[in-house]
């Protein structure tokens, strides 16, 4: 499939991981998202503003070395800017108390001392910091509409008991959800990261969809058409 292109996220030298990351980076980036993800979850983002959390974070660690900034407090900017961007607006303090419990399990949320001021302070400088890295270029086109759309449509060509015996939908939603886990987002087009992700869920079960073999063109050819959803 196609490729975005080398500038959505500069790869570097060839020691680098298959995200454009070197092996180390790559761990590091993993555990960031998921504190990402889980916390979207608890503050109650839906999954297009979470996606765009991950989004941001990513491309500005393309752009920026890991070790320049706390990667966790560019994970909570990048909450926090993402709730601006998708109008899912968030409180510093939330982002501040979930995040505190995330490290701190089980912990009472953040008196309103000097140390949250102080906190609440970084993350509204970082998110600043991170606008101006990204050149204010932080809205994203994701893959979820069109993976919906794609399996509104291969629900209707398999049959019924097919779709029905195995979890294609949950399990392609789970992939697409794990894929921002790395820079994929940034390296290839949404419609390709939903074909994918839907193809791949079919290879799990060992699912056909019906008449390929005799088919002029796979089934994903048709779909990864360039045709835009609205």
């Amino acid at each position: 499939m196609e490729g975005v292109g080398q500038d959505s996220c500069e790869g570097g030298d060839a020691a680098r991981g298959a995200q454009g990351w070197a092996a180390p980076e790559a761990r590091v980036h993993f555990r960031v998202t998921r504190f990402i993800m889980e916390a979207g979850v608890k503050l109650g983002m839906q999954s297009i503003p979470i996606a765009t959390a991950c989004a941001i974070y990513h491309k500005f660690f393309c752009e920026i070395n890991v070790d320049a900034y706390d990667p966790y407090l560019i994970a909570m900017s990048s909450l926090y800017l993402a709730g601006k961007v998708e109008e899912q607006h968030l409180r510093t303090r939330d982002i501040i108390n979930v995040s505190n419990r995330y490290f701190h399990p089980g912990s009472e949320p953040l008196e309103l001392d000097s140390r949250f001021w102080v906190l609440r302070d970084s993350i509204v400088q970082c998110e600043l910091l991170v606008l101006r890295v990204l050149r204010f270029q932080v809205s994203f086109q994701h893959p979820h509409k069109y993976l919906l759309h794609y399996l509104i449509s291969l629900k209707n060509w398999l049959n019924r008991y097919s779709w029905q015996r195995t979890p294609i939908s949950v399990t392609a939603w789970a992939l697409l959800r794990d894929s921002y886990h790395g820079g994929l987002c940034l390296r290839f087009r949404a419609q390709h990261i939903a074909v994918a992700v839907l193809h791949l869920a079919l290879q799990v079960y060992g699912v056909e969809v019906p008449a390929e073999a005799e088919a002029e063109k796979p089934w994903w050819q048709i779909y990864t058409m360039d045709t835009e959803i609205p």
